[in-house]
């Protein structure tokens, strides 16, 4: 029998935007562990960025509260399930403040009366790899693996809005082994001791001051060339964007020579589960991830 969570897509993850190659490839790995998302109907912008840029507290926390009360009308008992960090860092908080805050909580309900809604906070707010290490597990995980990642060296970027501050559950803050579990529970290795793995890729900065984020990301991917890896993993659609994306503009700037391929957890459980490169949006990636492709294509 499948599980079932209710799920927030996030605006990233739609037709043709920055992380639909996510999108694609999760759904691919819920067919294989008989997980089922059914998407929040008439869900709206969780206000991830722009919300702190002018929008006000308030406002920024009752568009998630929405959400969640959106969630508690339609998929009542199922918990809230989001792919993007952003996104569910956004509707954790706007949950964990509402509980703990009373005269929050009536402010936000008296702004959702206007919309016949009521948040009432009565299932948890996760991220997808929480749904896959806590309620599928590694071994579960491992078992349905088709392809292993042979002779593949990851190098798991976590980064920071997954790990702070609200992180998974019985994961250091400053060493989290999740994703390195991830990796070899797909028959990769993952870089040992990768020292950037929780640092920040400057996030939205990246359109405001590109100058700075493009200092992280280098550092970031530098690290993960310094351990020998082939390709970066992260579960965030800003830190794969961010560390795919710029690497040509970083090599024109600092003389750089980077061209490693960053992908989703779900493209590499995707192709390790035997999926087509199509499955895996493989098709989605800008820096080709060409061992991926060799692999999927056996």
């Amino acid at each position: 029998m499948a599980k079932e969570y209710s799920f927030y897509p996030g605006c990233s993850s739609q037709k043709g935007a920055s992380s639909s190659n996510q999108m694609r490839s999760t759904q691919t790995i819920c067919d294989v562990l008989d997980i089922k998302l059914n998407e929040i109907p008439d869900w709206n912008c969780c206000s991830a960025s722009i919300g702190y840029a002018g929008g006000g507290e308030l406002p920024r926390l009752v568009l998630s509260a929405r959400n969640i009360a959106l969630s508690e009308q339609h998929h009542s008992g199922q918990d809230v399930v989001a792919t993007c960090a952003a996104c569910w860092l956004a509707t954790r908080e706007a949950d964990e403040r509402l509980k703990h805050d009373n005269q929050l909580m009536a402010e936000a309900n008296e702004a959702l009366k206007e919309a016949g809604l009521a948040f009432k906070g009565e299932k948890k707010v996760r991220h997808m790899v929480e749904v896959l290490i806590e309620d599928i597990g590694y071994d579960e995980m491992k078992k349905h693996v088709k392809k292993p990642l042979e002779g593949i060296k990851i190098a798991g970027y976590v980064g920071c809005q997954t790990n702070r501050p609200f992180g998974i559950d019985g994961e250091s803050f400053e060493n989290p082994v999740y994703l390195d579990k991830m990796v070899e529970a797909m028959g990769a290795e993952p870089v040992a001791d990768y020292d950037k793995k929780v640092s920040c890729c400057g996030g939205a900065l990246m359109f405001s001051e590109p100058e700075k984020s493009q200092a992280l990301v280098k550092d970031i991917i530098e690290a993960a060339y310094d351990g020998g890896a082939d390709m970066i993993v992260t579960p965030c659609p800003v830190c794969q964007m961010n560390t795919e994306v710029y690497q040509e503009q970083i090599n024109k700037k600092y003389g750089t020579k980077f061209n490693m391929p960053s992908v989703y957890y779900s493209t590499l459980m995707s192709v390790a589960y035997g999926k087509s490169a199509k499955e895996a949006a493989l098709d989605g990636q800008i820096i080709k991830a060409k061992q991926l492709e060799e692999i999927a294509a056996k």
